[in-house]
């Protein structure tokens, strides 16, 4: 059997045993002791012709096969049928069968270091470091906070509305929203963006709601809150 002599591939003796076994093709509990001390000690021993460094593992391991393999071709002394013997090879298979184990385990758990790797996180930071004394909403890019706001705010009117309401059909476009905010803010400069819903229906707050997000996007006015959870003001630009 040809051999790639270095023991720096190996994490013990365990593991050089297993890579003899895989050599030669065999299942570990159908090893035979025989063959593979003789494989072991073969290694161990053009490791020595080379002056290379074998650790004193490695020797212990080989002083236990020899022991096991002498056990196997020695007659066996008779014993008392009250005494049950441990068999050396079975330990020997049960350790093997262990090791393999956790090989394979610590294997699962190196890819997933090596998958970890390719994550990068973040350690929370305190917003508010970042806040202005004036802060504009979209210029955060947090329409979802505006959105979020809208939402909560047609919750508790869809909760205080009278159980029987008459409904009347009429039409509502953006710009005649935008004109009545536009003329609203040359009146008071700024105003709470929730006091611009006065009616309430779905065709009013849309038409409200994509009004003051076009009006902000054309720099016409300002959406601000001075801090979180605060009244949010559209204010003129």
């Amino acid at each position: 059997m040809d051999y790639h002599i270095t023991i720096e591939q190996f994490e013990g003796p365990l593991d050089l045993l297993l890579h003899l076994i895989k050599e030669s093709k065999v299942d570990i509990v159908d090893i035979k002791i025989e063959e593979v001390t003789s494989q072991y000690l073969d290694y161990i021993k053009k490791m020595d012709e080379l002056n290379l460094d074998v650790a004193s593992e490695y020797l212990v391991m080989a002083s236990e096969l020899i022991e096991m393999k002498s056990r196997i071709l020695l007659p066996k002394p008779k014993v008392e049928e009250e005494e049950v013997e441990e068999d050396p090879k079975e330990r020997l298979i049960a350790r093997l069968l262990e090791y393999q184990q956790y090989k394979e385990i610590t294997k699962t758990f190196k890819e997933q270091e090596q998958s970890r790797k390719e994550i990068f996180t973040k350690l929370p930071e305190h917003l508010m470091d970042y806040k202005d004394e004036t802060t504009s909403i979209l210029d955060q890019g947090s329409l979802e906070e505006l959105t979020s706001a809208l939402m909560k705010f047609l919750k508790r009117q869809k909760e205080q509305q009278p159980l029987f309401t008459k409904v009347t059909k009429k039409e509502i476009s953006v710009e005649d929203r935008m004109n009545y905010i536009k003329n609203r803010l040359k009146e008071h400069k700024r105003i709470e963006f929730f006091s611009l819903f006065d009616f309430f229906s779905k065709d009013y707050i849309v038409a409200t709601f994509l009004g003051v997000l076009e009006l902000a996007k054309q720099q016409e006015l300002h959406i601000v809150q001075e801090d979180n959870f605060a009244p949010i003001y559209c204010e003129v630009a």
